[in-house]
């Protein structure tokens, strides 16, 4: 048997397991370098997935806590529309990705993680950031410590601002 070392997970295997929404424990949290909150505006949230597809995974998630697009409100759809794009500008000027995947996963067959709370991922994607770990091993490779990447984006949101 192989063994790939991950000691960064440590920190979740010894951690007390979260009762309720991942997301609503998040914004009722203080911190939000600990709970790694890029963002936040009127209606959404911008935050790192501490457990990531790829570098640079973010999520834009509304605070209204619902299952599924249409029982938002048009407003909170549009606050979390706008976090998906303060995300794709701030990993353009961080990361210079050459590509993204922005979608949902509504419903656990879907691939819901956290199926009661609707959010919208936004993934960066550059050519050759796939290889065989994942399809030989279920292991995904991630290039850059969780922290220094929410550091490169926090950095780059604070930069942009709110201009184009």
């Amino acid at each position: 048997m192989e063994r790939m070392w991950t000691p960064w997970r440590l920190d979740y295997i010894l951690s007390d397991k979260q009762v309720g929404c991942v997301f609503c424990n998040m914004l009722e949290a203080e911190d939000d370098r600990a709970m790694l909150i890029l963002e936040r505006n009127e209606r959404a949230f911008l935050v790192l997935n501490k457990y990531p597809y790829n570098n640079g995974h973010l999520m834009a998630v509304p605070y209204h806590h619902v299952d599924s697009l249409e029982k938002l409100k048009p407003e909170d759809v549009t606050g979390m529309m706008a976090m998906v794009e303060r995300g794709v500008r701030a990993l353009r000027r961080a990361m210079h990705p050459e590509g993204f995947n922005i979608g949902m996963n509504i419903g656990k067959v879907a691939g819901a993680g956290v199926k009661d709370h609707v959010h919208c991922h936004i993934v960066p994607r550059w050519n050759g950031d796939t290889n065989f770990m994942p399809v030989l091993a279920e292991v995904r490779l991630i290039p850059q410590d969780l922290w220094d990447t929410y550091d490169q984006l926090k950095q780059a949101l604070e930069a942009i601002e709110n201009k184009p």
